[in-house]
């Protein structure tokens, strides 16, 4: 398999680091713009050579060793994983920063969007595939009596070489869904049996996608989470309660939704999807009603909506968010709704920070009283979950 550090080379910036700093001083949180609903990986490769990251860090061995390889550091971790190692490692950051003269920049939300899509690209959040399997698997399953990849395979699907660039969960998700109806009709009248996936297989099958094509994906996608109130109304104006109903009722012909914490990760949730299509579609066609078409923004914003109600393993309580706000002693320095010091901005009227990209780059922005250079200066650490939960609580608070 090619990796996507490899692909990424054409830019100029293609082996950049990942490095952040908080400036110091008592100021106030200043507020972060909306984040972009996309990402676009190479914009994120430029966005790391302009910061300087390269200095201090390597990918796949290209690079400078002083902080970690971020190629080699991959493995399965949610996306709230970073930016609890971004604050966490922010100490010796800023040290070593100093050190070698690298100035302090801004960070907007669209920037740190884009250096999400980029790690994404080297497979920082998820664990690498296995191309050889997935290539079998594309036999194994008879995927490739309807499908071409390299110029091998059925016509009846459309050809295959081209979506390895585009192959992020939230985007495989939308066109699996999309083709669903289709793929079932012509496979019936093919005798071809539907295969059964894991999230295993899925993530193999990407991954052999991914090794046919030198292409890096630059257009927009759709890598983060969306939009959970937006999500909310894509189950609503979609119609899916009328079978998992209401949040927190119960389903009636299908799981409820909420607060299942599955230990699903997204792709598990995609192959899921994918198993369950069958069942859904017969149980549609049965009451009349019509399959519901969703775009990739509807399945970004279904995908923030089920991390809100804790669907997923790694979903975040807004109520520990809230309590960890004092236990990590942010209130000696900020308020909530009006309590605690006001030396800097009240948390729970900071617009933007309900969305990974925006609290990200607040986070790099950030300006506090707690010096990071001192011996015996307190940073207080977070956890993926615990910076879940922080998402969670500003998610339900955002202005």
């Amino acid at each position: 398999m090619r990796s996507a550090g490899r692909r990424l080379r054409r830019s100029r910036y293609a082996v950049p680091a990942l490095t952040v700093g908080l400036w110091l001083g008592v100021l106030p949180l200043n507020a972060q713009e909306l984040p972009a609903p996309t990402q676009n990986a190479v914009a994120g490769a430029e966005v790391f050579g302009e910061k300087g990251c390269i200095r201090c860090h390597s990918v796949s061995g290209d690079g400078q060793s002083l902080g970690p390889d971020l190629r080699t550091v991959a493995s399965s971790r949610p996306f709230q994983e970073l930016t609890a190692a971004l604050w966490n490692h922010l100490p010796d950051m800023n040290r070593r920063m100093a050190e070698l003269g690298i100035e302090r920049t801004h960070l907007n939300a669209r920037e740190a969007g884009d250096l999400f899509a980029y790690l994404y690209t080297l497979g920082y959040f998820d664990t690498p595939g296995d191309a050889e399997r997935g290539r079998s698997l594309f036999s194994e399953l008879s995927c490739i009596r309807c499908h071409q990849v390299e110029g091998v395979g059925g016509v009846v699907g459309p050809v295959l070489d081209h979506v390895g660039a585009r192959g992020v969960p939230i985007e495989v998700a939308a066109a699996m869904w999309n083709h669903g109806p289709a793929m079932i009709e012509a496979a019936e009248l093919r005798g071809i049996p539907r295969p059964r996936m894991s999230g295993h297989d899925l993530t193999d099958l990407i991954a052999f996608l991914r090794s046919t094509t030198d292409e890096t994906p630059g257009e927009n996608l759709y890598f983060l989470p969306g939009d959970a109130d937006a999500g909310a109304r894509v189950v609503e104006e979609k119609k899916c309660v009328e079978c998992h109903g209401n949040a927190g009722a119960g389903g009636l012909n299908a799981p409820d939704l909420v607060g299942l914490s599955r230990g699903t990760s997204l792709i598990d949730f995609v192959a899921l999807m994918w198993n369950k299509a069958p069942a859904m579609i017969g149980a549609l066609r049965a009451s009349d009603r019509e399959f519901p078409h969703l775009d990739g923004q509807d399945f970004a914003n279904l995908v923030a909506y089920l991390y809100s109600v804790s669907y997923f393993s790694d979903g975040g309580a807004a109520s520990r968010g809230r309590q960890l706000i004092s236990s990590k002693e942010c209130t000696s320095c900020h308020a909530i709704g009006g309590v605690g010091a006001d030396r800097a901005r009240d948390l729970s009227s900071v617009p933007g920070l309900d969305h990974p990209a925006s609290l990200t780059a607040a986070l790099w922005n950030h300006t506090t009283v707690m010096d990071t250079s001192g011996a015996d200066g307190i940073w207080p650490s977070f956890t993926g979950p615990e910076m879940a939960d922080l998402m969670a609580y500003f998610e339900a608070s955002s202005p």
